[in-house]
This record gives C-alpha cells, sequence and structure tokens, in this order.
C-alpha cells in the first residue's frame, strides 16, 4: 500500500462494460479527469518500476517480475499467472487510459479506417511507446512483461491501438535496442520513446511466409546505399516516420546478403496503396514503393547481411505481442457479450441462465484463460533468458484461435443486437481474423511446434 500511495494511485469502480457502448453526456467530464490521471499514473507506475528493480538489485528487464521472483528465489512455489502489485497497477492504469482515452473513439477510428493522431500522441504521452527502453534514452526502462500487459489491456478496447503499440515497441524499438550501434541508439531512441512512430519492412507481395524470398535490392554507392523495390502488408507505414527496411545486397548468397536498414519517410519513401481491410481498421496497412532511395552507409543496422538473423529472432519476440493482442481481444469481447447474456430475458428467465449458454460461456473462460497462460509463461521464459521460440508459437496460435472462437460466439450470444456495429461486439470478430495472418500464419506456428516435437522425439 505504500507503494500505492507513493505513486499517488487512485481507486477506481471498475469499468462496466455492457452492449450499449452509448456514453452519458455527464461522462465527458469525467473522462477528462481519467485523461489527466491515466497521464499521471501510467508513466509514473513504468517509472517506479524501473526504481523498484534497481532498488532490490533485479535487472531491470524483469521488474515486472520484482515479487514472483523473489518469492521464487526464496522456494515458495507461485501460479504461472503470478503478477506483482506493481504489475496489476500497471494493467489498472493502462486500462483506464484505454477505456477513458481510446474507448470513445473506437468506433468513429473504425469507419474512418483511420488512427486518431491525438491516441498515438496519447499513447507517446503515457510512456508506452518506449516501455523497455532504457531512461538514458527517454524510456521507461521496464520489462518485455509490462509490454505485453500492456498490449493485452489496449486490445481488450481497440486491437488497432493494441497493434500499433505493440509493433512500435515489440519489433521496431527492440531491434534498434538489441541491434544498433551506441550511436544509433543515441541518435534514434530517445525519437521512438518520445514522437517518432516506428514501422518494420520485410513482408512483399512475393514473400509473405517465405520472408527470404524478397525481392528487395539494395546497392552500395560510395557512403550511401541506393534501394530499389517495394514492400506489402506494412504495419503502421501510413502514420510512421521510421522505417526498418529489410533489403538484399548480394543476391549471390541467398538470404545471407539480407540486410536491415534505417530509413526515415522524408527520404523518399513513397506510401502507395493503403489496404482497405476486413479488421484493424484504424491499423494502416500500406504498400510502400523504393525508387532509388538513398540511405547513408551509417544507417546499416547490425551490420551487412546480418538482416535475416534480426528478421527470425525479433519475429519469435513480436509472436507474443500478437499473442497478447488476441488474448485482450477474447477478453474485450467476452466481457461485452456475457454481461448482456444475464440481462436479456426468454422464457421468463435471463438467457446466460440456460444451461446450454452457462456451457458456451464456461468453455470460452477456460479458453481464454489457457491463452492467458500460455502467452505470459512465453513472456516469462523469454525475460529470463530461457528458450522460447516453441513456447511463443503456441501462445500465438492458441491465441489467434480463441480469439476468432470467443469473439465469433460473443456476437451469437447478443443475438440479433450482436450483429449490429452499435455494440461493437462485431468489430472484435473483425479483428480477430487478422491473428491467424500476421507475423506467421497459423500453419507457420503448427510447423515450429512440429519441429521442436520431432527433435524431442526423433
Amino acid at each position: 500500500m505504500a507503494l500505492r500511495a507513493r505513486l499517488g494511485y487512485l481507486e477506481d469502480d471498475q469499468v462496466t462494460r455492457d452492449v450499449s457502448a452509448s456514453a452519458e453526456p455527464a461522462a465527458e467530464r469525467a473522462r477528462a479527469t481519467a485523461r489527466k490521471r491515466a497521464a499521471i499514473t501510467i508513466s509514473a507506475a513504468l517509472r517506479s518500476l524501473a526504481s523498484v528493480s534497481r532498488a532490490r538489485s533485479i535487472p531491470t528487464v524483469r521488474a515486472f517480475s520484482t515479487s514472483r521472483n523473489v518469492r521464487n528465489e526464496l522456494g515458495a512455489p507461485t501460479s504461472l499467472d503470478v503478477f506483482t502489485e506493481e504489475e496489476n497497477m500497471l494493467r489498472e492504469a493502462v486500462q483506464r487510459f484505454a477505456v477513458d482515452v481510446v474507448g470513445p473513439k473506437v468506433r468513429e477510428m473504425d469507419e474512418n479506417e483511420s488512427m486518431d493522431p491525438s491516441v498515438i500522441q496519447g499513447l507517446f504521452e503515457q510512456g508506452l511507446m518506449g516501455i523497455e527502453t532504457s531512461p538514458d534514452h527517454g524510456g521507461a526502462g521496464s520489462s518485455f512483461t509490462s509490454a505485453i500487459i500492456a498490449i493485452e489491456e489496449l486490445a481488450k478496447v481497440d486491437p488497432s491501438v493494441s497493434v500499433l503499440c505493440d509493433v512500435h515497441n515489440t519489433l521496431v524499438n527492440t531491434v534498434v535496442r538489441t541491434y544498433g550501434t551506441q550511436e544509433q541508439k543515441d541518435k534514434w531512441l530517445p525519437l521512438l520513446a518520445e514522437k517518432t512512430l516506428g514501422s518494420f519492412c520485410l513482408s512483399e507481395p512475393a514473400s509473405g511466409s517465405d520472408a527470404f524470398a524478397l525481392q528487395t535490392r539494395a546497392k552500395k554507392e560510395g557512403d550511401h546505399y541506393i534501394i530499389n523495390g517495394s514492400k506489402m502488408w506494412i504495419t503502421n507505414s501510413y502514420e510512421a516516420d521510421f522505417f526498418l527496411i529489410f533489403a538484399n545486397v548480394d543476391p549471390t548468397k541467398g538470404y545471407k546478403g539480407i540486410t536491415c536498414f534505417i530509413a526515415t519517410k522524408d527520404m523518399g519513401i513513397e506510401i502507395a496503396k493503403k489496404e482497405q481491410k476486413l479488421g484493424i481498421r484504424a491499423s494502416s496497412t500500406c504498400t510502400l514503393n523504393f525508387d532509388d532511395l538513398k540511405i547513408p552507409a551509417e544507417n546499416v543496422l547490425g551490420g551487412e547481411g546480418k538482416g535475416y538473423k534480426i528478421a527470425i529472432e525479433i519475429l519469435n519476440e513480436g509472436r507474443i505481442g500478437i499473442a497478447a493482442q488476441m488474448l485482450g481481444l477474447a477478453q474485450g469481447a467476452f466481457d461485452k457479450a456475457v454481461p448482456y447474456t444475464y440481462q436479456r430475458k426468454q422464457f421468463g428467465q435471463p438467457i446466460g441462465t440456460f444451461q446450454g449458454m452457462q456451457f458456451q460461456i464456461a468453455q470460452a473462460a477456460i479458453d481464454i484463460e489457457t491463452a492467458r497462460l500460455l502467452t505470459y509463461n512465453a513472456a516469462r521464459r523469454k525475460e529470463e533468458g530461457k528458450t522460447f521460440t516453441k513456447e511463443a508459437a503456441m501462445a500465438k496460435y492458441w491465441s489467434s484461435q480463441v480469439a476468432q472462437r470467443v469473439a465469433g460466439s460473443a456476437i451469437e450470444w447478443a443475438g440479433g443486437v450482436g450483429f449490429t456495429r452499435e455494440t461493437g461486439i462485431e468489430k472484435f470478430w473483425r479483428d480477430s481474423k487478422i491473428g491467424a495472418i500476421y507475423e506467421g500464419t497459423s500453419n507457420i506456428q503448427l510447423q515450429t511446434i512440429a519441429r521442436f516435437i520431432q527433435k524431442d522425439y526423433s
């Protein structure tokens, strides 16, 4: 409780979600107050988590696992999904921001297929765009699990905002932080933590699951590289000003010629097409063209020919982020639909009290819990320096399956009203489909898992 007091933590009543998403006129003043409070609470929580970690001589990367690790070191058993007081405080703070700041804009952003700039600005102001970045570079210096918590909570309200935050943190920031030179980190990480949105440019029209078949080329000319080619399905690219571009500098070497470059939009990156999608409509997905794009040699990231290694390693981590997004999506749909089943009456009783409905709701709760355990197990393993490739694949595969199933059931539980756009339930179902596609399709995840099984048993 002392820590809560130090952070200026303010208790709130649990936000109630029901099928009717309409806000009372008087709620606007409350939301304005909540926005100010959220700004203080989230950033303060992130800073304190880093300081708590240092004070206890535990690495910052495990700041959000502090209490759990201390208990384990003392030999006391804990359940798999135990969270520290600090982690729970962060979860509550991000939840408030998502509900009060993002929530009122969700339908408009979805209808307009555009991310509200104030939402992106809010994410930066809350410290949610540099969660693992060190304080020396303007970030929070917190843990990977803290990023997963934020991604999950944002997805409960809007998966589009969640994936924007996810890609920026688990892909873009991590690549620069892990593979950048000191000069590159000093130059770019503060911008990425405070105001500049990033984009990860790997996929191409002929290079999806077979990522190393990419055709974008980079040719060395003096102290620059000239890049020609195109990218497709690139998240955040419409709003981003910072791009990590993967191109092959020597096709004769195959995938060993792939190199990662840092580029900015003002270098001449062309946004050729913004896709119109089934779901996550507010999240931009674009085709990019590079026509003699000139990039300084100092912007090579990780060394020439090392791009394939960067892509493989970072996508394993990114899959945990997508698992968290799908987990939050499933929980968000569940939270919207289940209360309705106890309000809607047919044949003289709430529909949620019929045994058939009870069994469906119970099964959905089990599925969500298993997705949660897989996701946070993978996140903890990553933090603890253990292998996590198989666990990340399992978490992403299962969470995406659960998201589709629960979101679809939620529509049915709400009946005709669930099929309308007014409730927001149908949006969760539309948003869920992408989980089985990006950052490795479901078949790719199963193939990855199968390889580990074969290795263990053959």
